[in-house]
């Protein structure tokens, strides 16, 4: 049931990272037509004013769907909207670790202001700056790589049965995601930013979108693949 657990909570991390792209959007004014919670056919939806609210099959994470009709549409929202709704998963993503921190703290030594309103976010910024200091240990050390294989295999122990480790395991996964996220990969947040800030340099630039982006995905599921293989042979082991 562990694994599960964490399996769930990853979904969970995923999920606030869509709701900040959906919220961002919301605040610059780019119609949502989609906001679901889980993947799959839809098991409830209900339709406020133009958005569609779903709760899916698949309970992992969720996803935002513009309400634009094709690339074009989507290039001509201005390029600083785009940018603060891709900007909004990864700032949820950074803010989630913060209020699990402080959870955390309140649940343990009971409240106090710098328990709660101090101490979270100066942990948080410490958990993100020893990520961002990991990164090129794992290029010069890819077998340190681990997939969602060994990611559920390794938080579902590290849960167990814990409330405060599930908290942990949510602020290190997210703090992961969004560090993860802001990497200049054009498939990913931060890529995406850089495409949309080109444009400003030369409007040609937009069609540079399309074959970076693939070129983005091809990489991500090649890592992906990598990364899930070398988890079964570990665990096989």
């Amino acid at each position: 049931m562990s694994y599960i657990s964490a399996l769930f909570l990853i979904g969970f991390t995923i999920l606030v990272h869509e709701f900040g792209h959906f919220l961002a959007a919301r605040i610059v004014n780019i119609p949502i037509k989609t906001f679901s919670v889980g993947f799959g056919p839809a098991l409830w939806k209900k339709q406020l004013g133009k958005t569609e609210y779903r709760i899916s099959l698949i309970p992992m994470g969720g996803y935002v769907l513009p309400d634009i009709e094709d690339e074009n549409q989507f290039f001509k929202i201005p390029i600083a909207k785009r940018i603060i709704m891709t900007a909004g998963g990864p700032i949820a993503s950074a803010l989630l670790p913060a209020f699990c921190l402080a959870a955390i703290s309140w649940y343990t030594v009971g409240f106090s202001f710098i328990g709660i309103l101090i101490n979270p976010f100066l942990k948080t910024w410490f958990l993100a700056h020893q990520m961002i200091a990991s990164i090129p240990l794992l290029f010069s050390n890819p077998e340190h790589l681990s997939g969602i294989v060994g990611i559920v295999a390794q938080g579902g122990t590290f849960v167990g049965s814990s409330p405060i480790r599930a908290m942990q395991f949510v602020a290190m996964m997210s703090m992961n995601l969004c560090i993860m996220n802001i990497l200049p990969i054009p498939a990913l947040d931060g890529g995406k930013i850089l495409l949309f800030m080109s444009e400003k340099i030369h409007p040609s630039f937009v069609r540079l979108h399309l074959p970076l982006s693939i070129a983005g995905w091809v990489l991500i599921m090649g890592l992906t693949v990598y990364t899930v293989v070398m988890d079964v042979l570990k665990f096989a082991a």
